[in-house]
């Protein structure tokens, strides 16, 4: 890991940069895919399924049949923690909705406001180095909770040509309607567009690597929405003399073996604290099945010694993290002071795996800076909130006057006859 020492403020930007590809070198390839998915529908997904992921498919399709065997093949012990995840994390998003918000603004003029689910939803569940079935629970489930009638869950087949069982499960388990076998570029570009099978959707879910980064953002060019750029994995943990050495080092390495493109990040007020984590990451990591991953990732990564809380406060402000440890002897100044992240985790005793799994909270979460706009997954995620008025006679005699003026001053005359005939009706 590099490690900064009081870096001044002017060179925060580039000590803080993400190791991300330009999307210059990305656009062109996923452009050229939409293109092909768009003009060859089911013809070009295969084809670069058969490329990108080496297999070529009969059947786009999950079957009745594999669901039948991904059960089976699930072990019990798994069962039970995806039971209690998944209660969890109903719990926390059941517990966001919210009443309808009525009012009356004036004598007769009634506004309320109704929420109604986004009825097409297409969820993206990574499954190339690491199977994110965690990620179906995440969104499968306040899609559900939400009301969501079609939910569309893609994911990269095997090179034998099949789901990971614990994916297909998590998904019978949440309410998923269709499983669809296809992974990166052309999944998005699927939902975008919709094939002779593949359903077409109104709103994109999920995380992945930078080229579905860039390919959801440009589904958003072909008037589907989706729900925030969400690219590779990413933590910054503040620490003092207050936090344990080795717990800290466990919470870098979790992210840093989620891929190469990860970036973890620690800052402290103590130098000793540094030290003492550098040294239990390069212990800790040697144990690790997916070390080789991890390592490049540490090789993105910084230490970065500051003088006080309120330097480290605006410098972790000023990144943005998706997730945001702390652990610290004054961890209320930090959570009071955070205002771009993508969820925080508290004490000695929260490490991040804990939100990614089972604590309730939501783990798909905007990155590379894009807290500073977004907000990670939530169940209004899944809805669209709609306004509804309703004028009396009384009402519009109250207001009409106003409008008139206002529809008048900015010389919209069709405006201001709308009401001018509803009030000479009344005269």
């Amino acid at each position: 890991m590099k490690t900064s020492i009081n870096p001044p403020k002017n060179e925060w930007l580039a000590l803080l940069e993400r190791p991300t590809q330009t999307i210059e070198s990305i656009e062109e390839t996923v452009t050229a895919i939409f293109d092909d998915v768009k003009r060859n529908g089911n013809d070009g997904i295969k084809r670069y399924t058969s490329i990108f992921d080496g297999v070529e498919l009969d059947e786009l399709f999950v079957s009745e049949e594999e669901i039948i065997e991904a059960e089976k093949l699930v072990s019990n012990e798994l069962k039970d923690a995806i039971a209690i995840a998944k209660r969890n994390i109903e719990n926390f998003h059941a517990a966001q909705k919210t009443d309808k918000v009525a009012i009356e603004t004036t004598e007769g003029v009634e506004c309320w406001q109704e929420k109604r689910p986004i009825q097409k939803v297409g969820l993206y569940i990574p499954g190339g180095t690491a199977p994110l079935f965690s990620s179906v629970l995440m969104l499968a489930i306040p899609a559900q909770i939400a009301g969501c009638k079609e939910i569309v869950l893609t994911t990269p087949p095997n090179k034998r040509g099949k789901v990971n069982p614990a994916i297909i499960y998590a998904a019978q388990q949440c309410g998923v309607t269709k499983i669809v076998k296809v992974g990166g570029i052309q999944a998005i570009a699927g939902l975008t567009f919709g094939t002779e099978t593949i359903p077409q959707v109104y709103k994109i879910f999920g995380p992945g690597n930078q080229f579905v980064t860039i390919a959801k953002q440009l589904a958003t060019k072909y008037g589907v929405a989706i729900d925030m750029p969400a690219g590779p994995s990413e933590l910054l943990v503040v620490a003092d003399e207050a936090a344990n050495a080795s717990f800290v080092a466990s919470d870098l390495l979790s992210q840093a073996e989620h891929g190469s493109d990860s970036q973890v990040i620690l800052v402290s007020t103590s130098k000793e604290k540094l030290q003492e984590v550098e040294d239990e990451i390069y212990i800790q990591i040697e144990d690790l099945s997916r070390k080789n991953i991890a390592k490049k990732a540490i090789d993105n990564s910084k230490l970065i010694f500051v003088e006080t809380k309120e330097i480290a406060l605006d410098l972790i402000n000023e990144y943005g993290p998706e997730h945001f440890i702390v652990c610290t002897n004054d961890n209320d100044f930090y959570v009071d002071g955070i205002e771009n992240a993508g969820s925080v985790f508290i004490g000695n005793y929260t490490p991040e795996s804990a939100g990614d799994y089972a604590s309730g909270t939501n783990h798909t979460l905007p990155t590379n800076g894009y807290t500073k706009a977004y907000s990670g997954v939530n169940l209004d995620s899944f809805l669209k909130a709609i306004s509804f008025q309703k004028i009396s006679e009384k009402g519009i005699q109250n207001i009409g006057k106003s409008i008139e003026v206002l529809a008048e001053a900015e010389g919209l005359d069709a405006h201001k006859n709308a009401v001018t005939l509803r009030l000479n009706s009344l005269k």
